[in-house]
């Protein structure tokens, strides 16, 4: 009982049908008969048709070793019409023959083609005799001993070294190949032997067959046994290896079934091949037997399991599991048929109330939206608008509604309506007067909208106000053209400056020059003429403004050369930094042969730029290096490349304080005096200047006593 004192309904009550329910249940169980026999006779079928065809497949699986074998016997029958054609081919014809029919390529399995002849031994020795004479050597016919009959291998080819070695062997002496030979010999037709272990795979055990052909003198066909042994002449046999010929013959055959062959032609059964896909429990077994040359072989088959072999039972399981859902699904359907009115009716009142809580929302959204928003009808005419959108055009709701919405904008000569982004969706700028008459811009976005039944509502337009933002976007453009144009003058003064100031340093150097070279003769003349006149401290004065002359004219050589490399056009071509910096370094060691210097180059360091600069940089550089380790034995001075692509010269010689790092590339800026190291200070200036017409930059690290080392980078020319 439950708490209100009903029946508590049982869960079997609640499963089972009752009443008007239960021809439902009828059709549950019929359907569940239905399913389970049709699936048990179509499985039946599927079995039936998968037996088949592994049966179908093994019997062509036997056909197929049967036609590889014809094929060999093929083989020895070519070579009895050899021996038909000619009496008795020697070894260079019978290694003609077999070479031009190929049997290596098209038949890895066959070791080769060969004659073993019939030899009584009565003509044993003659037939050695004749083998020697004709110069084939010794034949060795083995094993040893006297036996009536023999049956020497005397050619075999392809000749190989393995098959080279069974030649002599005597194969009339083994039971199994004599049995073979002597059926041959008696019935004149192909014969095949049982297992064997040839010669050539000594020591490795290996299933071997060989099927021999019998050959009669003058090609005679004799009709009895006595007379084709009078005749006999020998056998043409094909040695081959059982496993190699199945595998080359089956192919893929072999990737479906497990194939076992078995020679039952004895007492005791021989196994020859066994291979393939093994199992452990297939859906089908079947084994034939063959007759073959005189064999019997048995054919043992195995498939694979059951899903593999029958593929379609997988579909049928399937099947089957839908056949049950199906049915389960009828009774579930009847079975909730009666509740369905219940539940149509509450899905009904939801959809209801929350149809009206979208019309609420709509139109809220519509009636306080800080957006214009228009719903117009199929003939493009305003059904209803909100509050922000009658005050955008300053007029009366009333006044707006039923006007065709174009008739509210104005539209310029070639301007375009709307830009279309798919689904019906289309915006566009317009722009309207208000009737106080000032001019507004607008976007619009229209999008599709379904309307209520029998209502003629086609889209929602919405607008929104972007004056302001139009206006600030035409006073940005105007700001950026006026800065541009404040920057191109900036830019033409800067470079008028430039070739001014590049144009007054070439025009001072060379008006200095006048007065230097005055300076200088006259102070010569007083030192040659009147030397002897002047004491000493005289004479030294003298000495210092010539010093101080040739120190001036250096500089302004400097000077000239600086406004040179700004002036000169770059010729650029592909450049060997590394055999530059050698030939800088070579140069040096010719000019102080004395000096212990250790250079490191690193090779195969290539770029395109300006020859002549560059080479001007690597002397500047290197040259530095070269004196700045003046007092260092041995000296170091390294050239390369770094992982980053910076070039670097390194030193081990003076160094300098990383505090004055940014004097070192101003023209006439020395951290060294006079005395110590010579030099104008423009060196590195032009390297600064060097590096920066090729695009790059150049920094140094260096510590007092220490060395320094210079990093450039050479992207590539520029114009500057």
């Amino acid at each position: 009982m439950d708490e209100g004192g009903q029946p508590k309904e049982s869960l079997w009550s609640r499963v089972v049908p009752r009443g008007s329910h239960l021809l439902a249940f009828g059709v549950l169980i019929a359907s569940l008969l239905l399913v389970a026999w049709a699936w048990t006779n179509t499985r039946t079928r599927e079995m039936r048709a998968a037996r088949a065809q592994f049966e179908a497949d093994s019997d062509e699986v036997a056909g197929i070793v049967q036609a590889r074998l014809a094929q060999y016997e093929l083989i020895t029958r070519g070579g009895v019409s050899l021996f038909a054609s000619v009496a008795r081919p020697t070894p260079r014809q019978w290694q003609s023959y077999v070479e031009g029919m190929g049997i290596a390529d098209r038949y890895p399995a066959i070791l080769g083609l060969g004659f073993a002849g019939f030899v009584p031994n009565s003509r044993l020795p003659d037939l050695q005799l004749e083998w020697r004479e004709s110069g084939y050597g010794l034949l060795n016919v083995r094993p040893r001993g006297i036996r009536a009959y023999y049956g020497p291998v005397l050619y075999l080819e392809p000749r190989r070294p393995e098959n080279v070695a069974a030649i002599g062997y005597d194969m009339y002496s083994e039971p199994i190949r004599h049995e073979a030979m002597e059926a041959a010999l008696e019935t004149g037709r192909p014969r095949l032997s049982g297992a064997v272990q040839l010669i050539q795979d000594a020591p490795t055990p290996r299933s071997s067959v060989q099927i021999y052909l019998p050959i009669y003198r003058a090609g005679d066909q004799p009709a009895t046994v006595s007379a084709r042994r009078e005749a006999m002449q020998g056998w043409i046999y094909v040695p081959f290896h059982v496993r190699e010929m199945v595998e080359t013959a089956l192919g893929s055959h072999l990737d479906d079934m497990h194939v076992r062959i078995v020679d039952v032609s004895d007492p005791v059964a021989r196994s020859l091949y066994d291979g393939g896909r093994r199992v452990v429990d297939p859906a089908f077994r079947r084994s034939t037997t063959v007759n073959l040359y005189g064999r019997r072989w048995r054919f043992d088959f195995a498939s694979q399991p059951v899903n593999d072999a029958v593929p379609g039972l997988r579909t049928l399981q399937g099947s089957l599991a839908l056949g049950l859902i199906a049915a389960l699904l009828l009774y579930g359907v009847a079975f909730t048929l009666a509740r369905t009115g219940t539940r149509a009716r509450e899905i009904a009142g939801r959809l209801t109330e929350e149809f009206r809580r979208s019309e609420v929302r709509f139109r809220a959204a519509m009636q306080y939206s800080a957006i214009g928003k228009a719903l117009v009808d199929s003939r493009g005419c305003i059904v209803d608008i909100n509050p922000a959108f009658a005050a955008m055009f300053g007029r009366r709701p009333d006044v707006i509604v039923g006007l065709p919405f174009e008739s509210l904008f104005e539209l310029r000569e070639g301007e375009s309506l709307a830009r279309n982004d798919g689904d019906g969706v289309w915006r566009a700028m317009r722009r309207f007067h208000r009737p106080d008459g000032t001019t507004r811009h607008v976007h619009l976005t229209y999008s599709p909208i379904p309307g209520n039944i029998g209502q003629d509502v086609s889209g929602l337009l919405q607008m929104e106000d972007v004056t302001e933002r139009l206006l600030a976007e035409a006073r940005v453009h105007a700001l950026n053209r006026t800065l541009e144009a404040r920057v191109a003058l900036r830019t033409r003064e800067l470079m008028r400056a430039n070739q001014e100031l590049e144009s007054f340093a070439y025009s001072v150097s060379h008006d200095l020059r006048a007065p230097l070279r005055a300076i200088d003769g006259f102070s010569r003349i007083l030192a040659e003429r009147y030397a002897d006149r002047l004491d000493d401290p005289g004479r030294d004065y003298l000495s210092r403004v010539r010093r101080a002359a040739t120190r001036m004219g250096e500089l302004i050589d400097s000077m000239l050369q600086l406004s040179r490399l700004s002036r000169s056009a770059l010729k650029i071509e592909a450049v060997d930094l590394s055999r530059m910096a050698t030939e800088v370094i070579e140069e040096l060691h010719v000019a102080d042969s004395t000096r212990r210097v250790e250079a490191i180059v690193q090779p195969g360091l290539e770029l395109d730029g300006d020859a002549t600069l560059l080479r001007n940089l690597l002397h500047n550089l290197i040259g530095n290096a070269w004196k700045f380790t003046r007092d260092r034995d041995p000296a170091v001075i390294a050239f390369g490349m770094t992982a980053l692509g910076e070039y670097f010269v390194r030193d081990n010689g003076a160094g300098f304080s990383q505090d004055y790092v940014d004097k070192l590339f101003r023209p006439f800026q020395r951290l060294h005096t006079e005395e110590h190291f010579a030099g104008h200070g423009i060196g590195l200036a032009t390297v600064r200047r060097i590096v920066e017409r090729h695009g790059g930059t150049i920094r140094a690290e260096g510590a007092v006593g220490e060395g320094a080392t210079f990093y450039f980078t050479l992207p590539g020319a520029v114009d500057v």
